[in-house]
């Protein structure tokens, strides 16, 4: 149960109408929510006719009243009604209009309550059976304004945070001044209770702001009232629709005021670490943050404590376990490998998981239990090509046989198979790669293009281990002339018989490449294309262009950490790229003792 209190230190800022956006916000995302009438002078809940419960019921006034006549807490559940709008949604009016609510209101002495009536026990007694009751996940309270005897209760005792609403002038600075100080008292000695605070201007012109006056006060209330977050801004909205109480997120979800609600719903929810969405948003915010802190922003909490409470908080959620594990792993590799243990005992049984405690375990030196979660990613038939690629590698090199046709690999697009092999070949899991992509060539259910793709990226795979003869046989499949290549397979092609004859012997492919080059048919100038076309000109004759296209080389690798070199048809760092660039310009100097 969190609880949430709406305050503003003056009217007219829509403090109410918040309120009851937020609910609505919540009860559809399926949190259960109980809303609590507190604006005692001026109750406004019950007039809004999506909130108003089906059976008129006393409220809050009534409660305290029967609770000084009897000195017994009365049952919470005969003051608390339904909505109508949500099943999940629960309302605590301020009281029982009919029944002389103003006079029962105007008999407690709320000073005397605390002083001489246990009122502090009172209060923390009804918070616990709002929890047994009702089990809420969320309860909102709609605080009176200003200074007064009950918003201490309502900002201090009961909340675990407060939504402060104000409209950005002096008078609002002023009086939020103290009140905040008070909300922030309360973490020191003997209660030590740290409550969360959100800052929402509210009723806000959405007008041109020519001198910054607005920046200007926004500015003050962040300095002045101790807060760096920008606020929350709930602009004036004008519609008819408001004299009829209307709640903006039920009736009208695309209007812009819904949306500004929706805003200040995920702010509340963002904060709250018992609420699911809560607890992850949290995590995604430490993981970006690279580094761990509590709520209140103060550096030192350890990872292990932060992680421990919100599992506590957690304990059956499968995602949450899940996210936490995989912030664990970071650091805390034992942690992290037992959260992922309960995620997945949990049900959260996806791919993701398994690969996650797969890295905790490699992490940890239990390879075998890693690869045995690595096959677990594999036996998933809905896999993005990378997360297959990450379990591939962490077989170390010793895949399982047969692994090029595991589930996760085979419902894999041809395109994004092809990709996946042309990764893998790069980091040395070329036995994996070839197993795919000849798989794929021989597919007769896949297109002929398709099939040709993965000829092509085998010739390459073939090339880079020197086997050129069958290099050769994939790019000149079935009679395939080499006017008909496209610019890569001729080059390969020209390579490969370069390769098996260890000379030039057939300038034609080459010309082939500096062909379609001129007819604006290759890729996008990089590095790896100015090399190639260094090759391809001193491989049909032309010294002076393969110069030009070498120094092109050298000056776009300036640019590159990581570029494929076709002088040794792998993936290479810069300095072994410009290495090999030394290799090719000694080549077209003359050197025929040069060979890839």
């Amino acid at each position: 149960m969190y609880i949430n209190t709406f305050y503003s230190f003056k009217g007219g800022v829509g403090r109410t109408m918040a309120l009851a956006n937020v609910a609505v916000h919540l009860a559809r995302r399926g949190r259960r929510v109980l809303l609590v009438d507190f604006d005692l002078e001026a109750p406004g809940l019950d007039t809004f006719p999506a909130l108003r419960p089906e059976e008129s019921v006393p409220g809050l006034v009534d409660y305290v009243a029967e609770y000084l006549e009897t000195d017994q807490a009365p049952d919470v559940r005969d003051f608390v009604g339904k909505s109508p709008a949500f099943d999940n949604m629960l309302v605590m009016p301020s009281g029982a209009m009919a029944r002389g609510y103003a006079a029962s209101f105007g008999q407690i002495d709320w000073g005397a309550l605390y002083a001489e009536r246990e009122g502090y026990l009172f209060f923390e007694d009804l918070k616990a059976q709002w929890r047994e009751a009702f089990s809420p996940d969320y309860v909102l309270i709609d605080s009176r304004t200003g200074f007064t005897d009950t918003v201490g209760i309502c900002t201090r005792q009961l909340p675990e945070a407060v939504t402060v609403l104000f409209f950005p002038n002096e008078q609002n600075l002023r009086g939020l001044a103290k009140v905040v100080a008070d909300v922030r008292s309360e973490a020191e000695p003997p209660r030590e209770k740290s409550i969360k605070l959100h800052f929402v201007m509210s009723n806000v012109p959405d007008l041109d702001d020519e001198d910054d006056i607005l920046i200007g006060m926004k500015e003050r209330f962040q300095r002045e009232l101790g807060f760096d977050d920008e606020p929350l801004v709930v602009h004036r909205y004008d519609s008819l629709s408001l004299l009829n109480q209307t709640v903006f997120a039920l009736h009208r979800p695309r209007s812009r005021l819904a949306r500004e609600y929706a805003r200040l719903a995920d702010m509340i929810v963002r904060r709250n670490l018992a609420d699911p969405d809560g607890a992850k948003q949290f995590i995604r915010e430490r993981w970006r943050l690279g580094r761990f802190r509590d709520e209140q922003g103060e550096s030192g909490s350890s990872l292990a404590k932060e992680i421990g409470r919100i599992a506590a908080l957690h304990g059956n959620d499968g995602e949450v376990l899940f996210r936490l594990g995989e912030l664990a792993e970071r650091r805390e590799l034992q942690i992290a490998e037992s959260l992922l243990d309960k995620a997945i005992d949990a049900g959260y049984r996806k791919p993701e998981s398994y690969l996650e405690r797969a890295r905790a375990r490699a992490k940890a030196g239990d390879e075998v239990r890693a690869s045995d979660d690595a096959l677990a990613v594999l036996d998933f038939d809905d896999v993005p090509g990378h997360v297959v690629k990450q379990a591939i590698r962490l077989f170390g090199g010793q895949a399982p046989v047969g692994i090029h046709e595991a589930p996760a690999i085979i419902s894999l697009d041809p395109d994004d198979q092809i990709d996946l092999a042309e990764s893998l070949a790069r980091v040395d899991e070329g036995a994996i790669s070839d197993a795919i992509l000849r798989r794929l060539t021989e597919d007769d259910k896949r297109t002929a293009q398709e099939r040709a793709n993965a000829a092509s990226q085998l010739a390459r795979n073939c090339i880079g281990s020197r086997r050129f003869a069958e290099a050769i046989r994939l790019l000149g499949r079935a009679g395939r002339m080499i006017d008909e290549m496209g610019i890569q397979d001729a080059f390969n092609y020209g390579v490969a018989m370069w390769g098996e004859s260890c000379e030039v012997v057939e300038k034609v492919p080459f010309e082939r490449v500096l062909e379609l080059h001129a007819m604006g048919r290759g890729p996008e100038p990089d590095a790896k294309y100015e090399q190639c076309l260094a090759v391809a000109n001193w491989a049909a004759g032309h010294p002076k262009a393969a110069v030009e296209h070498a120094r092109r080389a050298c000056e776009e690798a300036d640019s590159e950490a990581m570029i494929f070199s076709c002088w040794r048809y792998r993936v290479v760092r810069r300095d072994e790229f410009v290495a090999d660039m030394e290799a090719i310009l000694a080549l077209i100097g003359g050197d025929e003792n040069q060979m890839p």
